[in-house]
């Protein structure tokens, strides 16, 4: 099995569960391989590609669609039906109809705000903005307190991360990336020009522009009142002791709550592999719900995949996890290409030319349509 956590707060959890795995299930032994995100993407397709991948493979969502189509996946519909109801994500996994993966552990994004300057600049305490107009207002707000204070926190031209924030609030205007039925790209729609105006308008007026680390750093130090961040803001608060009011919220919609991005990790079974059944024993054993519980405390992860591990008191107990187990269900994620990472990379552009370039909004918008349809007629 090769998986991605290595560090020392998480392995040893993993490495548990392995050797609980062993026990129940004698003459089944498990060689687990470390990889890191720097370079374990080019690890795996070398592998694949050779015919030496391991049995039981971690992939992020974003990559299975690639594995899939160049045939590395074992398809695991048939394997699965039982399971479809008790776990969310599947549709990231499903690659023209069929299923490559089995879900593990989620992440979505929600929005941070910062009680105590909401307060300052007038607001109730039990306010959050449902609609873009109510966060817009309140960031301008908040920013207006203090020159050294912002309203928002805006991303650099961060490679993927940028888009990441922009597509909340894309999705949340009903905008599309591709037609329903996948065969065109509609990315410079009105309502997408709409989401990137209203973006734009938060990043000019009362942004605070930095890498998500800096944007993160200033929040917490009190000069930020809304940012956008997953559930390692919450590992951050708790395990550097910080000192904040902190409001976690749902995403703001154009009229109502709106939607956000989805991503996470799958376990998924070589092509190639010659033990199908025990790996997908593994898979079973590993996502099962008392273990993504075990996996989400160690990590202090907020989404696990498995419903019936959502209601554990974990996180039941833990307002700030409510919220992104409630946003979960009202969240996209990116198409499932073999393609994306050129996709996301030319969607990143546009966002960039207009936040930091050109300041247009519609002309970027058209142009990265221009150019990703080319890439999908290829």
């Amino acid at each position: 099995w090769w998986q991605f956590w290595t560090d020392p707060a998480i392995k040893p959890t993993i490495e548990s569960i392995v050797d609980e795995f062993e026990k129940a299930n004698p003459g089944i032994e498990v060689e687990l391989t470390d990889l890191t995100w720097a370079n374990g993407h080019e690890k795996i397709v070398l592998a694949l590609a050779s015919n030496t991948g391991p049995d039981v493979l971690e992939l992020g969502s974003d990559w299975i669609a690639q594995f899939a189509a160049n045939g590395h996946l074992s398809g695991i519909s048939p394997m699965i039906s039982d399971d479809s109801a008790k776990y969310q994500g599947w549709s990231m996994s499903n690659y023209k109809g069929q299923i490559f993966g089995v879900p593990w552990i989620l992440g979505t994004r929600v929005l941070f705000a910062n009680r105590e300057l909401l307060n300052r600049a007038g607001y109730d305490h039990d306010f959050v903005p449902i609609t873009w107009d109510d966060l817009i207002k309140a960031a301008i707000a908040i920013s207006n307190l203090n020159s050294d204070i912002y309203g928002w926190g805006s991303n650099t031209a961060e490679k993927h991360r940028l888009y990441k924030k922009f597509l909340p609030f894309f999705w949340s205007a009903h905008a599309q990336i591709f037609s329903d039925d996948g065969q065109y790209c509609v990315l410079a729609s009105t309502y997408a020009v709409d989401a990137l105006k209203t973006y734009k308008k938060l990043h000019d007026s009362c942004g605070y522009v930095a890498n998500q680390r800096g944007i993160e750093d200033a929040f917490l130090d009190g000069k930020i009142g809304f940012i956008i961040s997953g559930d390692w803001l919450l590992k951050r608060i708790e395990l550097e002791h910080r000192k904040i009011n902190l409001v976690s919220t749902l995403m703001p919609g154009p009229t109502f709550i709106g939607r956000s991005f989805m991503g996470g990790e799958f376990l998924a079974i070589n092509k190639a592999s010659e033990r199908k059944q025990a790996a997908m024993k593994l898979i079973r054993f590993v996502t099962s719900p008392e273990n993504q519980v075990r996996f989400c405390k160690a990590n202090r992860s907020a989404n696990p995949s498995s419903i019936e591990a959502q209601n554990d008191e974990y996180f039941s107990s833990n307002i700030h996890l409510q919220t992104f187990i409630k946003q979960l269900p009202m969240s996209n994620h990116p198409p499932v290409n073999p393609d994306w990472v050129y996709i996301e990379e030319i969607i990143e552009e546009a966002v960039e030319d207009a936040l930091f370039g050109s300041g247009l909004v519609a002309e970027p918008l058209r142009l990265a349509r221009r150019k990703i349809a080319k890439l999908i007629s290829q």
